[in-house]
């Protein structure tokens, strides 16, 4: 029996007794354990984590690689803090939703229900190793974590904690696991178990994703990268729009909820361009522009090509395009976007309305940030990924989006005529 195989049984077997076992007190008590946890082994942690880092810099990982990498004391904190904002949320699993009285007189409902063993295949980020197991264990799934090899020493010591504190609880440990091994054949396995795994969550780049999905048995849930847009309407707050679109493309350029497409109404061009792109060029960003934004802003821009309209950048590059009103920025959108997360600003209302009903997006803000697209920040606890997927979920993945449905009938001796 394959290594992974036999791990995929035992986190089953794990899963199958934390049903009946896992109530949502022990649930919670487990997450405040976790988060007292991290506190108090931070200068562990990061001992493990520079050993990550050392050997990010001899293999050459770029600087926001690294920055993913890192878990220094605010990381730690946030990390501990995730915990404890996700056992004070709701419990889904034994919800009854839709509950409602047939004519024959039977009652019949949907109850929230947990998936099953998740495999979870992410790179450089060992927060989620913590967001991961926290949303899983509150909503009664068992995990299989297998972290990327430049964060394996981070990883396998955080996923300690995590048992420690299953443990300290009376709880099988083994209902969290993790593939201690860097060989790519132990995720080609994993994502073969269909008998054993329930769901496939890859949290990385494109090339990940797509290598998971074309070999998976398994369901996988997926976004295969962010290439996210905000548009200044005619009728925006000028003022307002420079903010946005600076903090959209420079906050954090190395994530998928970066703006990578800025697109302007041309009524508003001659006055918004120039300064916002002078304001983002003094901040290090590369503009990449059509046409008309060169002969309206003829220094310092590149010409764009095809592909810039679907590059997802994950640095400080800025594809700009002028548009002719709302319904080209949409257009442009839904032929060119990732459906991730699309912004408009704006003070018309009925703008404002068919951007959000026509843009076919998982997320869509109206004068906001395409940043604040995030499981923690929609008031979710933590987030196990963002899916760009139709069935099931959409958008930041929180403890209800790990969550499915059966049918329950409450019947008193009724049978089928």
């Amino acid at each position: 029996m394959g290594a992974v195989r036999a791990l995929a049984i035992r986190t089953n077997q794990a899963y199958r007794q934390f049903l009946k076992t896992g109530t949502t007190r022990l649930k919670n008590a487990v997450l405040l354990e976790l988060s007292d946890l991290l506190e108090s082994n931070r200068t562990g942690l990061k001992n493990e984590n520079a050993r990550d880092l050392e050997q990010g810099r001899k293999d050459g990982l770029s600087q926001a690689m690294l920055d993913r990498l890192a878990l220094d004391d605010k990381t730690l904190a946030g990390m501990a803090q995730s915990c404890r904002e996700v056992a004070a949320l709701p419990d889904p699993v034994g919800r009854i939703a839709d509950a409602v009285v047939r004519p024959q007189g039977f009652r019949v409902g949907r109850m929230r229900v947990p998936i099953g063993v998740i495999g979870i295949v992410y790179e450089a980020r060992p927060n989620v190793t913590i967001e991961a197991a926290a949303l899983c264990l509150k909503s009664g799934n068992g995990v299989i974590l297998r972290g990327g090899s430049a964060a394996f020493h981070s990883n396998r010591a955080l996923v300690q904690l995590v048992r420690q504190a299953l443990q300290a609880q009376g709880a099988d440990q083994h209902v969290v696991s993790f593939i201690e091994t860097t060989d790519r054949a132990a995720v080609d396995e994993l994502v073969t178990l269909d008998e054993w795994v329930h769901l496939i969550i890859p949290r990385g780049g494109e090339g990940l994703i797509r290598s998971i999905a074309e070999k998976s048995r398994i369901p996988v849930l997926k976004h295969y990268k962010g290439v996210c847009h905000v548009y200044v309407d005619a009728q925006a707050d000028l003022g307002m729009a420079e903010r946005i679109v600076v903090n959209a493309k420079t906050q954090r350029p190395a994530v998928c909820n970066a703006m990578e497409t800025l697109l302007v109404d041309e009524a508003v061009a001659s006055e918004f361009l120039p300064r916002a792109l002078q304001t983002l060029r003094a901040l290090g960003v590369e503009i990449r522009g059509c046409e008309k934004t060169r002969a309206l802003c003829p220094d310092g821009v590149r010409a764009a090509a095809e592909d810039d309209w679907t590059a997802e950048y994950l640095g400080l590059i800025l594809a700009v395009k002028i548009v002719h009103g709302v319904g080209e920025a949409i257009a442009h959108i839904n032929a060119y976007g990732s459906a991730h997360t699309d912004a408009i600003v704006t003070r018309d209302i009925p703008t404002a309305d068919r951007f959000v009903r026509e843009v076919d997006s998982a997320s869509v803000m109206v004068n906001a940030s395409t940043r604040l697209a995030d499981g923690g920040v929609y008031g979710l606890g933590a987030e196990i990924g963002i899916s760009t997927d139709r069935l099931h979920a959409r958008g930041p993945m929180g403890l209800e989006e790990l969550t499915c449905t059966k049918w329950v009938v409450f019947g008193d001796g009724h049978v089928r005529e």
